[in-house]
């Protein structure tokens, strides 16, 4: 079967990861309508912002199948290739738990909040950069330096808790750690269980069950498993089962691939079915990101699903993937584009203290600037991977 990705998945990599930075910076706006913004814990409601995390587990997903048969095209083995998934997770994870820790970060601590920062993204960047053949032996004192300077952060760290200064903890595993752990399960699973759709459609199940179970507080019906599952980073199971989601739509993808329009109708038809599962389940729980609901859940991976049989259209068989070139590189080096906000804010808005006046950030305007902030991390992320500057996991 061919391993070659059509351009539909690169953009829809490169559109997730540029609103992923447009909805982070929203924060630093104000009078913002509320439908943009993350819905309150509380609330039976998502906005824009609930979508854009699921949409990014959902391509995590749709790039598992092709990049697993890659790696078994170039003669890998199995054993070989859960050691890359297994490092791979670690890296989300690490990542996600030290950013996830900045939100306790303790004014008693020995370095300032900002440079705490600055020096664990510089550590990331140092220990999984993109190293090129040539630069092998600089590689290895790189790395060593990333990590000393990461495990000196761990030591000198200190955060604040209702009990007193705490050390590093992870109170939520972070963005990237929850996608750390969902690329694990699903990665593991589609490894091992190969790309036999009723086997994926199965674990799909179990994990939306389980996700449900737990907010029904049915232990009965889960019991065996829970514990497992929340042991292995996995929560609610809400994360993993849409990255399955992507597992099971690129599988479809790549039977499809020479029939576009049976594949969006096929595509279509899923959505439909996840938005009927959604609205009629919608009563039990409410649809909440914060709560990681099965609505929530389910919705969002339809509107993803929608959204990728539309470019599938628009690319794929229109050939419009130059409508968005100039985004490309949020598609290309996805993480390096993600981790660079945390320098700009670190530095700009934390550290020097720059900030635009309040009239550019608020309603209308600070939507736009948000816009145009996520076009500048994705061009900055070009201009570096033009310089081989940009991280591999």
């Amino acid at each position: 079967m061919p391993t070659r990705r059509l351009g539909s998945i690169d953009v829809i990599r490169a559109l997730t990861m540029y609103l992923m930075v447009f909805v982070n910076d929203l924060w630093t706006d104000k009078g913002i309508p509320a439908w943009l913004e993350h819905a309150p814990a509380k609330a039976d409601a998502m906005g824009f912002a609930d979508i854009i995390f699921p949409a990014f587990l959902f391509i995590v997903g749709l790039s598992i199948p092709f990049s697993q048969q890659s790696r078994m095209d170039r003669g890998q083995s199995r054993p070989v290739i859960f050691g890359h998934i297994v490092l791979r997770s670690i890296a989300l994870i690490t990542m996600g738990f030290f950013q996830m820790n900045l939100e306790n970060y303790s004014k008693q601590a020995l370095l300032p909040l900002s440079i705490w920062e600055i020096l664990i993204t510089v550590s990331f960047f140092l220990i999984w950069l993109d190293y090129s053949k040539e630069k092998q032996k600089l590689k290895l004192w790189l790395q060593s330096l990333g990590i000393a300077i990461l495990i000196l952060m761990a030591i000198v760290y200190k955060g604040n808790s209702p009990n007193g200064i705490i050390w590093l903890r992870p109170h939520w595993w972070g963005i990237l750690g929850l996608i750390g752990w969902a690329y694990f399960s699903c990665a593991t699973i589609t490894l091992f269980g190969g790309e036999r759709l009723l086997l994926l459609v199965a674990f799909f199940a179990f994990f939306v069950f389980f996700n449900s179970s737990v907010m029904l507080d049915a232990p009965q019906f889960t019991g065996s498993f829970r514990q497992l599952i929340r042991s292995l980073g996995l929560g609610n199971a809400s994360n993993s089962s849409i990255t399955m989601m992507g597992v099971i739509t690129a599988v479809l993808y790549r039977k499809f691939r020479e029939k576009l329009a049976t594949l969006e109708i096929i595509l279509i038809a899923i959505a439909i079915v996840l938005l009927a599962f959604g609205f009629a389940t919608r009563p039990l729980w409410g649809i909440s990101k914060i709560r990681a609901t099965p609505s929530w859940t389910t919705i969002c991976a339809a509107i993803t699903i929608l959204s990728f049989a539309i470019l599938i259209f628009l690319v794929d068989r229109k050939g419009k993937e130059n409508w968005f070139k100039i985004i490309k590189p949020a598609g290309t080096s996805t993480l390096t584009c993600y981790l660079l906000p945390y320098f700009h804010e670190a530095i700009f808005i934390s550290l020097i203290g720059i900030h635009l006046p309040l009239i550019m950030r608020t309603g209308i305007a600070g939507i736009i600037k948000s816009l145009l902030f996520a076009l500048v991390i994705v061009l900055i992320t070009g201009w570096l991977e033009k310089k081989r500057l940009r991280l591999k996991i």
